[in-house]
């Protein structure tokens, strides 16, 4: 490819806004250069852009801004550029060991003769403290006051730590719990949707860019700011200056045009869209909205489009900005100076959406008539698992006994629940939680939750008694609407009480069921289900009692709640008996979409965005009460901790590389199947007793009533690599029959703890493969389901495909994905565990190349299959050579 030359792409111009002046790299000027860019997608552009304000003829050159604005020839592209995001976004769960790792980073420097304060965000960092409250107490008035109490008994360690961390580390900032989701924070506050910057006295805009230690940093798509999940471990190396290679993505136009039909919820909308995409196939795939529907989608419900992109599999799921985005800004408080920048920036680059506006050329484009869409559910173990509202009920009984596994003589059995005067059967609701992952972003379905039970509360209907309900707002506003429409009473009134402002059960953190549904369900063997609007629902996810989940919007949620089984056919059959004995059905209490906007219409307001975000760093009392040792640059490790623990990627660390090596007689682990998720990998929720985390912590006197979960204690690798692969759902078929996380120690066949085999490998020498099957790795942007690979002493993971960031993540810990060839698996080639496994061609390494697998079967014979090296980019490549992105980055700033 022929580039323009370093002295010839001169793009820089000024902008004016109310008199001030902004410098900016104009598209317009680079088209002039690199040929028409008019059509590139809008989230193209923001790549072009960030190319040509960085380039420097070294790391980004004219080369990658013209791979860029070739791109449209064939709406492809297999070359590579750098990306360097605006800022960095954050949660605790992940921000925790991201915080661990700048602490041990600071005393691994020290030992290569480097210097400490090297070690800072160079990018702005925004840490919202938002996983880490728990549905301990709910469906009580002082719900959201004891959560909060459990919530600091628990975590007061790792907040301390964190306030440490805000005063330690430069262009760093907490927001602390009790704020919202980093999401919805990140939305309706953090956004900028223009970023500024002042550089040698001049004051820069360029688009607002961002990573996230979160896979749902996408619903920030939904504003017009492009971002995305990443593992931790690759924000670490963004926020330390170091750009990210990656592939030109395609992009997946997704033409949207009508209206939503009566009835008809944005949560109803995504659940479509997750399962059109997921067909297609958009794994690594940007993917943009367009069309007419645009010009009436409020930025409430293009961001539940965007939060889902995970799910659908997409890197980001993009909307352009408009007026309505403008609208929104206002809305949400922003300044007003701010939103004249924003449109005249974007209109300035050709990046400002208008119903007139040419349609961008895509790799390939969808349609989709929002006028079609029907009120749904997705379950009971994917999110693109859609399913018609009609059909929930007799769906629900084709899986109880094909994926759930009843026996049909089974599909009726009942548990009685002592001191009550009810028995559960499969399929009862024990949970309906109205979760802040996906909806809470959305004043319309949290005012149809409302409505539905302002109607069904008016009617004297509640939930069943095995419901365990609850509420957790997406951030405060959420509460000062719901108040201002007199919704919240109501809610109240039917268990719907607020629980807690952050992620709750969609991450696990559903909190503890009533002992006595607990027995009944474990006693009988009975498939429990649970209804949430939020966006996860993997098996062993939600709660270790629970088998099946189903997403839904928020109305459903309360509906639900009060049908309380998912046998029953909700569209049809009567949801309860009224207070004047008569049948009341899901009709009767459904709002129409008028009543909805109406009530948004009157409730919503700019000054409680204001109100609210004037005061969002200062904190609970319980947080501004932590005992903190500020003032320190270097972070005073204690042992004794069990939640904060100095981690061992540096130790022994040297400044000279040594060569890579080929993988010799390597011996399986574990033994997969499709769809392993990161949950499987490295759950975050509870820590079972007999499992190796919980012996660990009984072992240093921690009792299991505060255990907590993985995700609080990911800032200890100790107690994070025997969590590593402990789901209790996953199945590895080395060990057939058996559920949890286990292993088989060969020759001698010894079944134990994956972790307990793992170690006794580790001390015999023997290096670990773990092989399994399609999307390998699907699921949360979680790094310690790669740090805790690597902490196992597993060398590679061989996989039919791998999800995107947890590929990754791999990489970036030193451990080499590969990819079997078309039409080979485990399967075919009949692997058992019982073998030995080499791969060779490892001592010169490049990018997705193809190297040896050898198969040594227990009866001597050997086996070799071509395999395909995931270690996709050039700098790739660098991090495996130095043992994983941080040791690169580590040797990097040393040597500088």
């Amino acid at each position: 490819m022929k580039s323009v030359g370093h002295d010839k792409l001169k793009t820089g111009k000024v902008l004016e806004v109310d008199g001030k002046p902004y410098h900016y790299f104009s598209l317009p000027e680079a088209g002039k250069h690199l040929g028409d860019i008019s059509r590139l997608p809008v989230s193209l552009k923001v790549l072009l852009e960030n190319v040509l304000r960085f380039e420097d003829g070294s790391s980004y050159t004219t080369v990658d801004a013209q791979a860029v604005a070739d791109w449209v020839k064939a709406g492809h592209s297999s070359k590579e550029v750098p990306f360097k995001p605006s800022r960095i976004l954050m949660q605790d769960f992940t921000g925790v060991p991201a915080v661990v790792d700048l602490a041990a980073m600071r005393d691994g420097i020290v030992n290569l003769k480097g210097d400490p304060e090297k070690v800072n965000p160079l990018v702005p960092v925004d840490l919202v403290i938002d996983h880490s409250v728990m549905v301990d107490v709910a469906g009580r008035a002082d719900a959201l006051e004891k959560n909060v109490e459990i919530e600091f008994e628990r975590n007061g360690e790792r907040y301390a730590f964190l306030r440490w961390g805000q005063s330690a580390f430069e262009n760093f900032r907490v927001v602390p719990p009790g704020a919202g989701i980093c999401h919805q924070v990140n939305l309706e506050y953090l956004a900028q949707a223009v970023w500024t910057a002042t550089v040698n006295g001049k004051e820069y805009a360029y688009p607002d860019t961002l990573f996230g230690t979160d896979s749902h940093t996408t619903m920030v798509n939904g504003l017009g700011v492009l971002g995305w999940g990443v593992g931790g471990i690759e924000a670490e190396a963004a926020m330390l200056g170091q750009p990210i290679a990656m592939l030109i993505p395609d992009v997946i136009g997704v033409r949207l045009e009508g209206k939503l039909p009566e009835g008809a919820t944005a949560t109803d909308l995504v659940l479509t869209i997750t399962q059109i995409l997921r067909a297609e196939g958009v794994v690594g795939k940007f993917v943009e909205f367009f069309g007419p529907a645009l010009d009436h989608l409020p930025v409430a419900d293009r961001s539940t489009i965007a939060n889902m992109a995970p799910e659908y599999g997409a890197t980001c799921g993009f909307f352009p900005v408009d007026k309505l985005t403008l609208e929104y800004l206002h809305q949400t408080g922003r300044d007003e100076h701010r939103i004249k920048l924003v449109e005249a920036y974007l209109r300035a680059q050709g990046m400002f959406r208008e119903s007139h506006t040419a349609e961008p050329i895509f790799t390939k484009t969808l349609s989709l008539d929002l006028s079609t869409i029907v009120p749904s559910l997705a379950g009971p173990k994917r999110p693109q698992d859609r399913v018609d509202l009609t059909a929930a009920a007799p769906e629900f009984e084709k899986v109880l006994t094909g994926g759930l596994g009843v026996k049909p003589e089974d599909v009726h059995k009942t548990g009685k629940v002592a001191g009550t005067d009810y028995a559960l059967t499969h399929g009862d609701v024990v949970i309906a939680a109205i979760t802040s992952c996906t909806n809470t972003s959305n004043p319309a379905v949290l005012v149809a939750a409302g409505l539905v039970a302002r109607k069904a509360r008016a009617l004297g209907l509640k939930p069943k008694p095995w419901v365990k309900t609850s509420l957790a707002p997406g951030s405060q506003v959420v509460t000062d609407y719901l108040d201002r429409a007199k919704l919240s009473e109501d809610l109240d009134a039917l268990g719907f009480e607020t629980v807690g402002y952050g992620c709750t059960t969609c991450i696990g953190n559903s909190g503890p069921l009533p002992d006595h549904i607990v027995d009944a369900i474990e006693n009988n063997n009975l498939v429990a289900t649970s209804v949430l609007s939020g966006n996860r629902n993997f098996e062993g996810r939600i709660s270790p009692n629970v088998r099946a989940n189903y997403l839904a919007s928020p109305p459903l949620v309360v509906a639900y709640s009060i049908l309380g089984t998912m046998r029953k056919d909700i569209t049809k059959e009567p949801l309860g008996k009224g207070k004047d004995g008569k049948d009341v059905f899901l009709r009767d209490i459904w709002p129409t979409n008028k009543e909805v906007a109406d009530l948004v219409g009157s409730s919503l307001t700019r000054e409680s965005f204001v109100e609210r975000y004037s005061h969002i760093t200062e904190g609970t009392r319980q947080w501004q009460e932590l005992d903190v040792a500020t003032g320190t640059r270097r972070f005073d490790w204690s042992d004794k901790s069990t939640y904060i623990h100095q981690p061992p990627y540096f130790e022994g660390l040297k400044m000279e590389l040594e060569p890579t090596k080929d993988i010799e007689n390597a011996r399986i682990l574990a033994l997969l199947g499709d769809n392993i998720t990161t949950d499987h990998i490295s759950p975050a929720g509870a820590i079972k007793p007999s499992s190796p985390g919980g012996r660990f912590l009984e072992e240093h006197g921690v009792a299991p009533k505060d255990f907590n979960s993985y995700g609080s204690r990911r800032g200890n690798d100790l107690v994070m690599v025997r969590g590593t692969f402990a789901n209790i759902r996953i199945r590895n078929e080395m060990v057939p029959g058996t559920e949890g996380g286990f292993s088989k120690h060969l020759p001698n066949g010894e079944v134990a703890a994956i972790y307990d085999v793992a170690e006794q490998y580790q001390s015999e020498g023997t290096p670990l493969v773990v092989i399994g099957g399609k999307e390998y790795g699907m699921g949360s942007s979680r790094d310690w389901a790669a740090k805790g690979t690597k902490l196992l002493g597993i060398k590679v993971v061989i996989a039919e495909s791998f999800e995107r960031i947890h590929r990754s993540n791999l990489v970036g810990m030193g451990v080499l994905p590969l990819t079997f060839p078309e039409g080979v698996n485990r399967k075919t080639l009949k692997l058992d565990g019982t073998e030995i496994i080499s791969i060779s061609g490892l001592t010169d390494i490049s990018p997705r190349m193809d190297v040896t697998m050898s198969i040594k079967r227990a009866d001597g014979s050997v086996e070799t299959v071509k395999m395909l090296c995931r270690i996709d980019t050039i700098d790739e490549v660098a991090y495996y050579k130095n043992g994983g992105i941080l040791p690169y980055v580590l040797r990097g700033m040393t040597a500088a």
